[in-house]
């Protein structure tokens, strides 16, 4: 197959790259999948109650711009967490999973050009894949963001020429971040909105690790943003049900910003998309409306973490993460270690290398690995004694 040659720089994608970096080599022991971050907890029981009310409205054409019920639940939860008033019906935008939304929104709000040059879009390094997709199909130039132990994993943009800097159109930051942990602080927000600010880009503010924390939530860019008095239209903020509720699955999350993005996001979609599903949407109202939950969630999270840091105290390189629930860690070579963790111990990581891109000169993510820490806990206490005995031993 033959793509586009917008697309010409995409690497295999990390999951079939890692099915061929195993491919023939059998497990060592019982084994373990510590890849993806796929929610195993259990999700509200309630939920087949709602399903089962609305699922006759299957039959019908949902709207696109989402109902008023699931974005006014969406409204009151940023309300809730983000102390910030956005208008339901003309700065929420439900999403099809905040990927669709990550991806689209691209589309939607890049310009073809800035400063009389090809536009540019920020991206940290490691990240999550759909953000470099997303660039190609704008038609746009990423620029992969080195975030790394140095600047305490989260990208550094205000370190960019202005050369870059004038060209830039969207900047897309993850806090919690996606792999290492690491959160966004209050200045660091400052900083980078100032940013925005003084070189007329965009924030894409993905926060769908935003609900798993160790003690105190994360802040977000909304909260920093509406503190500093600026223009609703400079930051969209994605956020799912996905991490949050274990419902991946579901495939809903929403977008907040500006009504001139919210607009032309829609727009494209009434063309191009496909909303959630009238019952979905009625399942995702609810389920915005409950914290017991979320805490109960973040309770089983926070227990792991904190397994890791007991199995993993002694070991010099090791970072705690702040947030999220993936470990970051360091090893000798990403792909030679996850080898020989598969046939010597059958526990199966994704190589840090598959989630990065060789930018300036280097991919930060070629020493480490990731590890998720989604599986029932005696599963995970298995998996990271016998990472550790690897490793490290």
């Amino acid at each position: 197959m033959t793509f586009p040659e917008r697309f010409s720089e995409l690497p295999p994608y990390a999951f079939p790259r890692l099915r061929t970096l195993l491919n023939g080599l059998n497990p060592g022991e019982e084994p373990i999948d510590m890849t993806i971050g796929n929610p195993m907890h259990q999700f509200p029981q309630w939920i087949s109650n709602i399903l089962n009310e609305h699922i006759s409205e299957f039959r019908g054409y949902p709207p696109n711009d989402g109902t008023d019920e699931i974005r006014i639940a969406i409204s009151k939860w940023l309300k809730f967490r983000y102390s910030v008033d956005y208008d339901f019906e003309n700065q929420i935008f439900p999403l099809n999973g905040t990927r669709e939304g990550l991806f689209n929104a691209a589309l939607a709000l890049c310009p073809e050009t800035k400063s009389d040059n090809k536009s540019i879009i920020l991206m940290p390094n490691p990240f999550y894949q759909v953000y470099s997709v997303a660039a190609f199909a704008a038609s746009a130039e990423p620029i992969y963001v080195t975030a790394d132990i140095n600047n305490g994993f989260l990208p550094d943009y205000c370190g960019l020429s202005p050369e870059i800097l004038n060209r830039t159109a969207i900047a897309y930051i993850c806090s919690p971040s996606n792999p290492q942990g690491s959160v966004a602080t209050r200045e660091y927000w400052k900083e980078l909105i100032l940013l925005a600010e003084k070189y007329n880009f965009k924030i894409f503010s993905d926060e769908c690790y935003s609900e798993i924390y160790r003690t105190n939530p994360p802040i977000g860019a909304l909260t920093v943003g509406t503190e500093m008095g600026v223009s609703p239209e400079r930051i969209v903020l994605f956020n799912s049900l996905s991490k949050r509720s274990n419902l991946a699955g579901l495939r809903s999350g929403f977008a907040a910003s500006g009504p001139k993005n919210i607009k032309a996001m829609r727009t494209l979609r009434n063309y191009g998309g496909a909303p959630l599903s009238l019952p979905l949407q009625r399942i995702s109202e609810k389920v915005w409306e409950d914290e017991v939950h979320v805490e109960a969630n973040r309770n089983l999270y926070q227990a792991k973490l904190n397994l890791a840091d007991e199995v993993f105290k002694n070991i010099e390189n090791y970072k705690s993460p702040e947030a999220g629930f993936f470990l970051w860690l360091e090893v000798k070579d990403g792909e030679e270690s996850s080898k020989t963790l598969w046939t010597d111990f059958g526990v199966k990581v994704l190589p840090g290398k598959y989630l990065g891109r060789e930018s300036f000169d280097q991919n930060p993510g070629i020493n480490y690995v990731r590890v998720a820490l989604v599986a029932p806990i005696d599963e995970t206490k298995s998996g990271l004694i016998r990472i550790k005995n690897c490793f490290y031993e």
